[in-house]
């Protein structure tokens, strides 16, 4: 238990920049970004639960994805757009540690998710007669059940390991949120042992997720030599989407997470990434590419103009 008495009350982050000018713009730019993740992923959770013609498990999935998207990206930015107002952005050690189980709690949601979702378009596009029984509506709620229960897990795991070791030094963190492998760099004891742990618990899950989701897309790519073009091209138009997304969440995760804890320039840049930029693209790419959804959306619209009107 030699973490858990603490000489750090609170650490201070070094933020994305130390020029006060291009904090400031910064600050109009992510707040912007924030709005939009709110607004284009709140868009999508009403649409799929409002139109019962996309009460079908791949919106079902989505809607999720647009829920944890929205967890996600508050865990982190109304802290770093609170802190750009201020020269010195402190966090007390209780409010880093509940951060850091937030942030693992949903990317590792996403994660399984991601995958789910990978697995739906396999089963949807390989084996379609059997689609109905083995993608109900039950089994897709209790495939969100265990994602949780999983994620939630996943995520103890990480912050237990984080919150016994011994910070009694330095308290400057070089990121703009409290994350593992930058805390690790301030314990004043040997993280080797925890590293491999971390490694082994968040690298090696994220590179297996991804493993499982190229080979999900290998079998479909099979698959679709027998089909219509038509077929084909649907089936390529939901693939894309969903494989952009997977390259731009899980790439962040296997470049932070299969190395050893140190200091790279391009490591903020991946974090912008992964908890501003994949949130905001995630409903621009399923909605610009969705035929059904946007037709749903443009339909509730007009019924919403419609009963403006009486």
């Amino acid at each position: 238990m030699e973490g858990l008495n603490q000489t750090v009350t609170h650490f201070v982050f070094s933020g994305l920049t130390n020029n006060r000018s291009l904090e400031l713009v910064l600050l109009v730019v992510f707040s912007i970004l924030y709005l939009l993740i709110l607004v284009g992923n709140l868009l999508i959770i009403v649409t799929v639960a409002c139109d019962r013609c996309l009460h079908t498990p791949m919106y079902f999935f989505l809607g999720n994805l647009s829920f944890i998207d929205i967890c996600h990206s508050s865990v982190t930015m109304p802290k770093m757009l609170f802190d750009c107002f201020f020269h010195q952005k402190v966090i007390s050690f209780g409010g880093c540690i509940t951060q850091l189980f937030f942030l693992h709690l949903c990317a590792s949601a996403e994660i399984f998710l991601l995958t789910i979702m990978g697995y739906d378009r396999c089963v949807a596009i390989c084996y379609p007669l059997q689609y109905v029984n083995l993608m109900n509506m039950k089994i897709c709620a209790c495939l969100i059940g265990t994602l949780w229960v999983g994620a939630t897990i996943h995520s103890l795991i990480q912050t237990v390991l984080t919150i016994h070791l011994s910070y009694c030094g330095p308290n400057v963190i070089d990121s703009f949120f409290c994350d593992i492998p930058p805390l690790m760099k301030l314990a004043c004891t040997d993280t080797y042992f925890i590293g491999v742990l971390i490694i082994s618990s968040s690298g090696l899950m994220s590179l297996l997720c991804f493993v499982i989701l190229i080979a999900s897309y290998a079998i479909i790519l099979i698959s679709l030599k027998g089909q219509t073009a038509e077929g084909r091209h649907k089936a390529f138009s939901t693939c894309a989407a969903h494989l952009l997304v997977v390259v731009l969440f899980l790439g962040h995760c296997i470049f932070i997470y299969t190395r050893p804890a140190s200091s790279f320039p391009t490591d903020k840049l991946a974090a912008v990434l992964y908890t501003m930029v994949t949130p905001f693209l995630n409903p621009v790419i399923y909605t610009l590419r969705n035929k059904e959804v946007k037709h749903s959306i443009k339909k509730l619209w007009n019924q919403r103009q419609i009963l403006a009107r009486r």
